[in-house]
């Protein structure tokens, strides 16, 4: 069975080289053509010898992923990829003033369960290597002709579920020879798993860090999130304490509004009490509808409401700029719609 080429470090590229009896430097060569110039047949490796071709065209796969569906709503695109064995992927182009964002997932499917969220409709299939990841940003710039220099961890599936392809796939993008992205411009979203928070803490990249919470109370955040029976939120703010302390870095609290659930001046208040003097930050998300469940998003003035309670007691505080529903915005739906997951 083929090996994906792009699950390989630099490090184990020349060890591979020197293994079939090539010099160390032809793996910096691979290196630039996979990730400097986004190339995905071995024909247009035109600096490497032709038996090398073939040998590294027979032994690797050198693009995991296939475009089945775009959508856009004039600005973000969103892609839905088929992996080699037919499983299928999503992610998110976001343009920004500041550069180009991509939203990545992490696994097919998910196994967190959260009330509102496509991505787990399905159940988990299995972790993403870290080559699939790297895949989607090349998949995503080889469509958009754009570079993209910011990279969310934040589609389908928990990160910190599959975290050593995690580490490795930042490994990866991050060094030079790879493409090169900033470890500062790189953030993992994790509903809470505290083991994760902790192992991140002790990580050598500045990584970023999201914390997906929704909720202020444990008994609320049980019913949306229910890996909360696992971790409670004091449990993770334990961890996220330790997270500023080691890192200095501001931490995000992510917190998908939802219409008569969690968006009310009470859970406002209580939010802010929870949260208050952490070097933190929340991102207020209205929750996009998903089909088979009935969560709704609030109303322009509710989302408003929320958010200056928020700001009044100190918090820092946006409203995530919204992915439009015409391009089926909830994480996991494109996937769900066309392979017909909601129905089974």
């Amino acid at each position: 069975m083929k090996k994906l080429i792009k699950d390989f470090t630099l490090d184990e590229l020349k060890k591979w080289a020197e293994e079939v009896g090539e010099k160390p430097f032809r793996a910096h060569q691979l290196f630039e053509w996979l990730y400097k110039k986004n190339a995905t047949d071995v024909n247009a490796f035109t600096n490497i010898p032709i038996e090398l071709r073939k040998r590294v065209g027979e032994e690797f796969v050198l693009n995991s992923l296939k475009v089945v569906e775009y959508q856009s709503d004039g600005e973000s695109i969103k892609f839905l990829f088929e992996l080699v064995d037919k499983n299928a992927i999503e992610s998110v182009f976001l343009p920004y003033s500041y550069g180009n964002a991509i939203c990545i997932s992490t696994q097919v499917g998910c196994r967190m369960n959260c009330a509102f969220c496509a991505s787990t409709i399905g159940g988990m299939v299995r972790n993403l290597s870290a080559g699939e990841m790297v895949d989607q940003i090349i998949n995503v710039e080889n469509v958009t002709k754009k570079r993209i220099s910011n990279v969310v961890l934040m589609g389908s599936g928990e990160p910190f579920d599959n975290i050593e392809n995690v580490f490795k796939f930042i490994d990866i993008i991050n060094t030079k020879e790879g493409k090169n992205i900033g470890a500062r411009h790189i953030t993992i979203s994790t509903v809470g798993i505290v083991e994760g928070i902790y192992r991140l803490s002790e990580y050598p990249k500045q990584v970023n860090l999201a914390i997906s919470l929704h909720a202020p109370n444990n008994q609320l955040r049980d019913k949306l999130v229910p890996i909360n029976r696992k971790y409670p939120i004091e449990e993770i703010l334990k961890a996220v304490d330790d997270y500023i302390r080691r890192t200095n870095r501001r931490v995000t609290f992510e917190y998908a509004l939802i219409e008569d659930i969690n968006d009310s001046i009470e859970c406002a208040k209580e939010l802010a009490k929870i949260l208050s003097g952490r070097l933190i930050h929340v991102n207020l998300i209205p929750i996009n509808p998903v089909y088979g469940k009935e969560f709704k998003r609030p109303s322009r003035e509710r989302i408003r409401d929320f958010y200056n309670t928020l700001e009044s007691a100190g918090i820092q505080v946006t409203i995530r700029r919204e992915l439009g529903n015409s391009i089926d915005a909830a994480c996991g739906q494109l996937r769900a719609r066309h392979y017909n997951i909601f129905d089974k």
